[in-house]
């Protein structure tokens, strides 16, 4: 049975659309964001504020819409909508003073049901490091292996990353827009968008049809916030939308995690400021599963082992711990091993075909995140 929303939260979902550019310069004039208390006030108070010189055409428009067309609209745009008046609707919103008035959706809706168990979700940078998008893909790919949804906001970077990764292990992703679920965006992300819609499930509180805006993205990490038994960062600077969702998460009493970086690194600055603030340290799966485990979120039984790198031998193991250690190039190992530099050489590139390492155009090798057997 599909989902569906009630006439007056139709109305207002489409209120909001009409009043986004409003909600964009009324925050553009005032310092910091302020979509998310604009989203918490009611009709009439959200059009006077956004349009005080129109607020009764606006409200007289969006109080005269026909509901049998919105929904005929939604039809058309191969969605489906919900709204917090009925059953399908997560109940991760219902404390929300700012929850989405109706939430649209593209994917088999059956799978909201999903959204009652653990979630997690995944955020970062939109241009982070190799290891950072190998540590994303991989969270990605074992935490779904172990059953819980993946959820993420479809940029490019750690987000895309972390779906892949979902999907990789046939585990369900579940994308957050800040669109109408029907526009890809970005649109280099097409290609996701589809595998997500056939596998998974995207998600928006703005109708079909509605481009995004910069107001939109901050304020769609507060429905990820939401959704998500714990939020991880994987990188962030130190001033990034990544920390306002995982702001967002703590204020809703949501677990927060860090993946910690090099001090000093500017993608690390975010993460390891949330460490030192009292974040979980993620470093791997186990990490998030054993932090959901400690506050009784997830049970200690697993539904599959997470993976784990191959076996190790005497010279692939002291390799890899002198490449752990800085040795980045087969002459500084050579010279770590005292070992024959074109053995050094044997010794890394079996370690990137193994998955431990990765090397970049000019031959350093660094360690992936990767765990030992």
């Amino acid at each position: 049975m599909r989902p569906s929303a009630c006439d007056d939260c139709l109305r207002r979902a489409w209120l909001i659309g009409d009043l986004s550019p409003h909600v964009e310069r009324a925050i553009a004039r005032e310092k910091g964001n302020r979509a998310r208390d604009l989203l918490a006030l009611d009709n009439a108070d959200l059009a006077r504020a956004l349009a005080p010189r129109a607020s009764g055409p606006v409200l007289a428009s969006a109080a005269g819409r026909d509901p049998a067309g919105l929904r005929e609209a939604i039809e058309r745009s191969g969605c489906w909508a919900c709204c917090a008046h009925r059953r399908s609707y997560p109940a991760a919103f219902r404390p929300m003073a700012d929850q989405p008035a109706v939430l649209f959706g593209v994917g088999d809706p059956a799978l909201l049901e999903r959204l009652e168990e653990p979630t997690l979700t995944v955020v970062g940078a939109r241009r982070p490091s190799t290891y950072g998008r190998e540590l994303a893909t991989r969270l990605g790919r074992e935490l779904g292996a172990a059953g819980l949804p993946v959820i993420s906001g479809m940029a490019m970077g750690i987000d895309s990353c972390a779906h892949r990764g979902a999907l990789e292990a046939d585990g369900l992703t579940i994308a957050v827009l800040g669109s109408g679920p029907d526009v890809a965006h970005p649109v280099r992300m097409r290609r996701l968008y589809a595998e997500i819609v056939e596998r998974g499930l995207v998600l928006a509180e703005l109708p079909p049809g509605t481009r995004p805006r910069r107001w939109t993205f901050p304020a769609r990490n507060r429905i990820m916030a939401a959704l998500g038994a714990m939020t991880v960062v994987v990188e962030a600077r130190e001033r990034s939308g990544s920390l306002i969702t995982s702001g967002m998460a703590q204020d809703l009493g949501r677990e927060v995690g860090a993946v910690p970086g090099q001090v000093g690194g500017s993608l690390a600055a975010g993460t390891n400021a949330l460490l030192r603030d009292g974040a979980h340290l993620i470093r791997g799966a186990e990490d998030v599963l054993d932090a959901l485990i400690d506050v009784g979120a997830v049970h200690a039984r697993r539904s599959r082992e997470l993976p784990r790198g191959p076996a190790l031998d005497q010279g692939l193991a002291a390799t890899l711990e002198v490449v752990e250690r800085g040795a980045a190039t087969p002459d500084a190992v050579a010279r770590d091993l005292e070992a024959p530099a074109g053995r050094a050489a044997a010794w890394l590139a079996r370690l990137e075909l193994m998955g431990y390492l990765a090397v970049d155009s000019s031959g350093r090798y660094t360690r992936t995140p990767l765990a030992r057997p």
